[in-house]
């Protein structure tokens, strides 16, 4: 079983790359654990937060709704690149780009649109509109509808 020369070859730069690599770990670990501190002091171990001591505990519950609003914030940021592209070379892409750029900011209202339907940036509840009371509604119609 001899492996032919060509194949050896080629692995080459990429155990030199990989003994490279394992170098620097090393260094980086070694120096890191020659430098770093070894105390264990009461503000050592504490999160900073903009130089105020936290409070509480870090497993405070938040509410989803900021979640929802940080994803769509992403969602609908990343698009501002997108826009900011075209806008650049909107000469160069002619009709064809505009029309191109219409329809993908058609898509982003109408996504925009459906999280508004949904209730996606609403904080509050509605009065008289939650979910309970529609309920209720329907209940006390089915029973007048049975008598």
């Amino acid at each position: 079983m001899n492996v032919p020369v060509q194949d050896s070859i080629s692995l080459l730069p990429f155990l030199i790359y990989l003994i490279g690599v394992l170098f620097v770990l090393a260094v980086m670990y070694g120096v890191s654990y020659v430098l770093g501190q070894r105390h264990q002091d009461k503000d050592t171990n504490i999160p900073y937060e903009s130089g105020i001591n936290p409070t509480g505990s870090a497993r405070t519950p938040i509410s989803v709704k900021f979640y929802l609003v940080a994803m769509l914030f992403v969602i609908f940021d990343l698009e501002v690149v997108f826009i900011f592209a075209w806008a650049v070379a909107a000469r160069e892409l002619g009709w064809s780009g505009y029309f191109g750029m219409l329809i993908f900011v058609g898509i982003l209202v109408a996504g925009l649109i459906f999280e508004w339907r949904m209730g996606a940036l609403d904080w509050l509840p509605r009065r008289g509109r939650t979910i309970g009371h529609k309920k209720r509604a329907e209940i006390g119609r089915i029973e007048q509808t049975a008598r």
